[in-house]
């Protein structure tokens, strides 16, 4: 497989085919496995035997699709899980003990911020957020007990692109893990364990599988990394990936290259329009010139993505009227779809932050967050024109 090109592993990494041959994967729903003998269960369970044990945490389908994202991103191994936040997670609790620090961009899914500054505490975790995307920053709020750098590049929402390289370096020279997600990327316009990081994360429910089905998470890494701390994570508590979810996710990713093409092509051509549109105060979007971070975006990304954020004259009442007035576009949260999907982050997904945290994130107000689909894009602009008037 290591010679196979991008789109020919989207479609036939992970398959082992049991004995009916069948051409597509199988769907293995089982919630255990049985033995030969009560020996190779004992040397199953030991982990002195390789094989199926229980779904929690070996399932044929879920390996499959373990597989096939490791070699789409390059990695030696990858754990998945239940949900996006599920594998952020299982990736600090895997590898960060009580008494450690985090250092965090600000700008964060309001979920992940959540768990970073509400729930680690609790567990003696933890986190320094830093506000912008210079590595002097991140350098300055290192500590002697610094175990973790986490970002996301392109952030949630303001796509605010942050230099995996240099802070893969910075880590390392701290004796610390650079953990990235990945998730509006994906592996089709960045890899970021070529660029120095140590863990990649997924929220496999948005465009891994692209129809917004199923929930999904993943992390991949290193195998001594992955394998046996995450692993036993998964065994020990349980947030594991449905063989069903698995399934329909590894089904998407045959398409994955496709439909990330389609989507970053119609991001570009309205957030050119958008940027042109006198009710509109900024676009925040890395394939424009005009986004602070679109030099660093050229050399890390092959393109700039299917998300566009951009700021609507007029605050709230103005954002809320945009969203209220679409009748193409759907008023949801979830992102990566094949349906265009719009959200006010104040309001939803950024929503049960303190007003200072989200002025300090940058969440106006009048924020919008669209990620284009594969419609038309002159009805998503219509749509989107109907409510700035």
């Amino acid at each position: 497989m290591d010679s196979l090109d991008f789109e020919t592993l989207a479609v036939r990494a992970g398959i082992h085919r049991s004995q009916f041959q069948e051409h597509s994967e199988a769907l293995y729903l089982t919630s255990s496995f049985v033995f030969d003998s009560a020996a190779q269960a004992a040397a199953r369970f030991a982990g002195d035997e390789a094989g199926t044990v229980y779904s929690r945490y070996t399932n044929p389908t879920v390996d499959a699709f373990q597989e096939r994202l490791a070699a789409l991103e390059g990695a030696e191994c990858c754990v998945a899980t239940s949900s996006g936040m599920a594998a952020i997670l299982a990736c600090i609790l895997g590898l960060v003990r009580t008494g450690e620090h985090i250092v965090a961009s600000r700008s964060l899914f309001g979920a992940t911020v959540q768990l970073l500054n509400n729930w680690l505490p609790r567990l003696g975790i933890q986190t320094s957020f830093v506000a912008g995307a210079d590595p002097a920053d991140w350098k300055a709020a290192l500590q002697p007990n610094t175990r973790l750098l986490f970002l996301e590049t392109p952030s949630n929402p303001l796509t605010e692109i942050y230099d995996i390289a240099a802070l893969a370096q910075l880590a390392h020279g701290h004796d610390a893990l650079l953990a990235v997600d990945n998730c509006f990327c994906t592996p089709v316009l960045q890899r970021p364990l070529e660029l120095g990081a140590d863990l990649v994360i997924h929220s496999a429910t948005k465009y891994l599988d692209g129809q917004g089905r199923v929930l999904g998470g993943a992390v991949l890494g290193r195998r001594a990394l992955i394998h046996e701390p995450l692993t036993a994570f998964l065994r020990n508590a349980g947030p594991t990936l449905s063989p069903f979810n698995a399934w329909v996710i590894l089904k998407g990713l045959e398409t994955l290259k496709l439909r990330m093409g389609a989507c970053c092509a119609g991001a570009l051509e309205l957030a050119r329009w958008l940027e042109g549109h006198p009710r509109v105060q900024r676009v925040y979007y890395p394939g424009l010139p005009s986004h602070p971070q679109h030099e660093l975006a050229v050399r890390q990304q092959s393109s700039g993505g299917g998300i566009v954020s951009f700021v609507v004259a007029g605050g709230r009442e103005a954002a809320w009227r945009v969203v209220d007035s679409t009748r193409v576009i759907s008023i949801t949260a979830n992102l990566g779809d094949t349906k265009t999907t719009i959200t006010h982050p104040a309001s939803t997904t950024h929503g049960r932050l303190s007003p200072e945290a989200r002025a300090a994130a940058g969440i106006e107000e009048g924020l919008l967050r669209v990620a284009v689909g594969l419609e038309s894009l002159r009805d998503i602009q219509a749509d989107l024109a109907r409510g700035l008037g």
